[in-house]
């Protein structure tokens, strides 16, 4: 399967913030191919596509909860995130290595979710934007995905 790469988005405000672990729009990215591999500045989670359990979009969040590279004490999920507009969890059947933990699930902050772009496979989700944009109704969230997610879904992947 050819690589299919899927900008994390950065926030104009958090920018500077980021900058700190080496984010930039170019090292901060989700790519599928037969691995899941997940790149936000010097940090990185990769797994192979079979190991994907189940994806939904969650968010919006609140904005110190959300930037940068967050663990739950309470879960162990990982987030990588630029922007607190809202994110795609992604849960792993078995969970993956990364340095000395075992993360069961990571949050991506994609800058997919409402974007309407004709390439690739698009589905709606969930409204991710529930603050309504100045004088305009709030808009649902759109994902582009690759055709392995369209067949199964946004719950369940593979069998």
């Amino acid at each position: 399967m050819p690589a299919i790469r899927f900008p994390i988005r950065i926030g104009r405000r958090s920018r500077a913030y980021l900058r700190l672990w080496t984010v930039r729009p170019d090292t901060a990215f989700v790519e599928l191919s037969d691995d899941i591999d997940v790149r936000f500045g010097r940090f990185r989670i990769r797994t192979p596509l079979a190991n994907l359990a189940s994806w939904r979009i969650e968010g919006p969040f609140q904005w110190i909860t959300a930037i940068g590279i967050r663990r739950s004490i309470r879960h162990g999920d990982v987030s990588f995130a630029g922007s607190p507009h809202g994110g795609v969890r992604i849960d792993f059947r078995q969970p993956v290595r990364w340095g000395p933990f075992k993360v069961p699930a990571i949050y991506v902050g994609a800058d997919d979710l409402c974007r309407r772009r004709r390439s690739g496979w698009s589905r709606r989700g969930a409204d991710a934007s529930r603050r309504p944009r100045r004088g305009r109704s709030p808009r649902p969230a759109r994902l582009r995905i690759s055709p392995w997610l369209a067949r199964s879904g946004p719950s369940e992947i593979g069998g």
